[in-house]
């Protein structure tokens, strides 16, 4: 499976071609990749990247939104879009044959959108819910709350869907001028798994993209300064979300495959030190997991736990004892080959599926600016040592690195900074 054929090629305009041939199945998924995303935005336009994505599904020039729908429709693809803080993609999956339509629909909407006054604001109600909808949303908002407090004043500290006040700002000549700068041939990614011929989607990228000139201004990037705070927001809820973090790596980082591992062992399975200790021996919670973001030039290692609003305190000293232990205490191998057996057995089962795989090319082609297969990363797992985890653990969960937020009914809830301490 990992020796695909995986091909990288690009226009003379800059525009990149990825592809990996998978000719045991019958579907093709293909993304149109943009290389910015909500970091690359100012504070007064919060929300932009994440709102053209959204007038793309409006129309083009040529078809209306529900045209864009029924073309779909009518071979059984599927169509979807999302906006993360360093890029954004658009991909449909379709059936082999599907494939110069799902491009040719593809190009229109990253091209040609119409931007409409009508439609935008149309659209400003729909995303205002969508804001809305995360402040409904506990385990969500504590973690929106945890990142900007952590990054504080930075674009990765702000959220991806805005505020209300930017989105209500927007208009067509200020989207027109974002898209014009963005969705430049330097900043595009077409990305493409299935059973496929790179000549052949080559060809028809070349036709719908080659004649695109090159507009794009760089975007300046600046790595963000961590403030360690200690959040507390009442909020009338039957439940306390907590979501306690540190800084972790940036993508491409020599100990990433010891931090994955790391992850795993404390908080990314059911049989994780933090699911076995909080949840399962002492039922103080029932979701409780840690999680890794990373970022070109950053990242953090955040724990999550939803649990009764008199159960905060004691749920806060377990997580910083289990961070404790795995600083001080050599992890046995057998639990350490279980985590790297649990991360190998999800990356393989994930990387199934042609759309997953596509993802997973882009996304190399975009941090590493090279694309390498499944084994080199099995095989950057399979090397972490006992000793690699102590180091990491040492090395993010420093005495008084520990950040908290706790959303919840808590009204009068200290956590005094030494409770955080995992020296």
């Amino acid at each position: 499976m990992s020796n695909s054929p995986i091909v990288a090629d690009a226009l003379e305009n800059g525009l990149r071609v990825l592809t990996e041939q998978m000719s045991q199945v019958r579907s093709v998924s293909i993304g149109v990749w943009l290389t910015r995303g909500s970091r690359h935005e100012t504070a007064e336009r919060g929300g932009i990247a994440h709102f053209v994505e959204h007038m793309l599904f409006k129309g083009t020039g040529t078809r209306s939104a529900e045209d864009i729908a029924q073309a779909i429709d009518s071979i059984g693809g599927q169509l979807d879009a999302f906006t993360a803080k360093e890029y954004a993609s658009y991909y449909i999956k379709v059936l082999d044959e599907h494939l110069p339509l799902a491009l040719d629909i593809l190009s229109d909407i990253v091209r040609n959108p119409a931007f409409t006054p009508d439609d935008i604001e149309r659209e400003k109600k729909v995303v205002i819910e969508e804001i809305k909808m995360v402040e409904d949303t506990p385990d969500d908002l504590v973690h929106e709350l945890f990142t900007q407090g952590f990054w504080n004043d930075h674009p990765l500290g702000r959220p991806i869907l805005g505020v209300r006040e930017t989105v209500e700002s927007f208009s067509a000549p200020l989207l027109r001028d974002y898209f014009r700068d963005a969705y430049a041939p330097e900043n595009l990614i077409v990305a493409a798994v299935g059973n496929l011929d790179h000549q052949h989607v080559r060809a028809l990228v070349a036709e719908r993209f080659g004649d695109m000139a090159r507009v794009g201004a760089p975007a300046g990037e600046v790595a963000p300064a961590v403030s360690p705070k200690i959040l507390i927001r009442n909020k009338e809820l039957e439940q306390s979300h907590i979501c306690l973090g540190t800084s972790s790596y940036p993508q491409d980082h020599v100990d990433r495959y010891a931090s994955y591992v790391l992850n795993t062992l404390l908080g990314g399975s059911m049989s994780s030190r933090l699911f076995q200790n909080v949840r399962e021996k002492r039922g103080l919670a029932y979701a409780v997991f840690s999680g890794l973001s990373a970022y070109r030039d950053a990242g953090s290692f955040t724990i999550y736990a939803g649990c009764a609003n008199e159960a905060v305190g004691e749920v806060i000293d377990l997580v910083v004892e289990e961070l404790r232990g795995v600083k001080h205490a050599a992890v046995p191998l057998a639990e350490l080959q279980r985590a790297k057996d649990h991360l190998k057995g999800s990356l393989m089962l994930s990387l199934e599926n042609t759309a997953s795989r596509m993802s997973h090319l882009a996304r190399q082609a975009i941090y590493f600016d090279r694309l390498f297969g499944l084994d080199e990363t099995l095989d950057g797992i399979e090397r972490v040592t006992v000793n690699d985890i102590q180091r990491v653990a040492s090395d993010l969960f420093r005495p008084d690195a520990l950040a908290a937020t706790v959303l919840g009914n808590v009204n009068g809830l200290q956590i005094p900074r030494e409770r955080l301490n995992v020296g």
